[in-house]
């Protein structure tokens, strides 16, 4: 049906038509018609007006007086009417109540929460002939109070280079904390102050149960201390991102994080404080942004369920102890010209990690691995990057556990078994 010509089309809109002259000189014949009526016919019609006025005065009289003898005569009990009145009444009220309690409980908790958020001063001395200065701010989660100490997880890249580290309080007061432990790839440090001051600790929930459009909260200090413990409120728009990361500054991927996507408004010095489900508990660890100026509202955060273990061992050890393999390696592409003839590969091999070089006494070099090695297979994964390797290795592999890794030499396929161990 073609819409433009039929309905749309100004040309084929159909204009009213003018009346006819019949139909005027009909109208004029009634009119005729009823000028000559009677005038007794129109004091009838007066008189029936006034007998459904009076009809309609005598039966509203009626129903008021029957209303009221129901009334007096307890046969329409008035006490019944007004508990349902009170009860209506009674029900709007305990819902507003219920409502009001139920916000006055979370704000109660997310308000406990926003206290043990805490600001975290990186110091670092700028020059020779001035003493430490704050380069950075970021924000930090009090998850632990024991033995007169308290315990506080921020970002790794929110201490990083730090010659010193202080932990400002809601109160402004700052205390000089120590760092115990940080991770550059999980973005993970652990500080420890003394906890005399420290009256509020995180309410630490889970990660595990979270669903996409979920709201959360991000407590933290954006833009440093002077907007201290904002809250930001959003949605979880997303779980399980996987996100690339580079943790040495060489602008290439060396590390994959698994994150929460969320479009609450995490901004620089946000970093290491709290995302928050509507209960007040953290489900998450406000990590990183994508700061382009045609995106906006993707931030990410740290599951708390995949923070937990790395906080314990930063806690205890200081590091995070992953399996080693004992090699330098490079892709393909990353190869320096002068070096490609010493690599020799089969056409249809189109990827590997070539081994630039094998520390003396690793389990690479009992393993039997060369410079210029190729290898291709770990335990059945495809190695072609930095990342597939390290991913394998910190994420699939154990200190201890023997893998057996294909390689090519001479373009020959190879395979050789190396027991892992772990990282000094």
């Amino acid at each position: 049906m073609d819409y433009n010509n039929n309905h749309f089309s100004d040309e084929n809109k159909e204009t009213p038509a003018e009346p006819t002259p019949e139909v005027h000189e009909s109208e004029q014949q009634e009119e005729e018609f009823s000028t000559d009526k009677p005038k007794k016919e129109k004091k009838s019609g007066s008189k029936t007006g006034l007998h459904f006025f009076l009809g309609g005065l005598a039966g509203g009289l009626i129903a008021v007086v029957l209303i009221a003898v129901l009334l007096f005569s307890n046969i329409l009990p008035l006490a019944s009417t007004a508990d349902e009145n009170t009860s209506s009444d009674s029900s709007t009220a305990n819902v507003v109540k219920t409502m009001a309690s139920d916000d006055a409980e979370v704000s109660s908790n997310i308000d406990e929460t926003s206290k043990a958020v805490v600001g975290v001063a990186n110091l670092q001395q700028q020059s020779v002939w001035a003493g430490s200065q704050e380069a950075g701010t970021g924000s930090g989660i009090v998850y632990k109070k024991e033995d007169g100490k308290a315990y506080v997880v921020t970002n790794h890249h929110v201490v990083e280079g730090a010659e010193q580290v202080d932990i400002i309080l809601n109160d402004d007061e700052r205390l000089n904390a120590k760092v115990l432990g940080s991770d550059a790839l999980t973005d993970l440090a652990i500080l420890q102050v003394d906890g005399d001051k420290v009256t509020t600790v995180a309410d630490l929930g889970t990660s595990k149960n979270l669903k996409v459009g979920e709201t959360v909260l991000a407590i933290g200090n954006p833009l440093g201390m002077e907007f201290a413990n904002t809250l930001t409120k959003g949605i979880i728009s997303g779980l399980d991102r996987s996100v690339s990361m580079d943790t040495n500054g060489d602008q290439q991927p060396d590390w994959v994080t698994e994150v929460i996507q969320t479009d609450a408004a995490i901004n620089p010095g946000n970093s290491g404080g709290a995302l928050v489900n509507a209960k007040g508990q953290v489900i998450g660890i406000n990590s990183m942004k994508i700061a382009q100026n045609a995106v906006e509202g993707i931030g990410f955060a740290i599951p708390i369920d995949a923070a937990l273990p790395v906080m314990e061992q930063l806690e205890e050890n200081g590091e995070i102890e992953r399996p080693l393999i004992g090699i330098s390696t490079a892709s393909l592409n990353q190869v320096p010209p002068q070096y490609r003839s010493e690599i020799k590969l089969p056409e249809d091999v189109e990827g590997g990690m070539v081994v630039a070089n094998v520390q003396e006494g690793s389990p690479a070099a009992k393993a039997g691995l060369q410079q210029f090695d190729v290898i291709t297979e770990i335990n059945g994964n495809k190695i072609t990057t930095l990342l597939e390797l390290r991913k394998f290795l910190y994420s699939d592999a154990s200190i201890g556990e023997e893998v057996q890794v294909k390689f090519y030499r001479d373009g020959k396929l190879e395979k050789t078994e190396v027991t892992l161990t772990a990282k000094e």
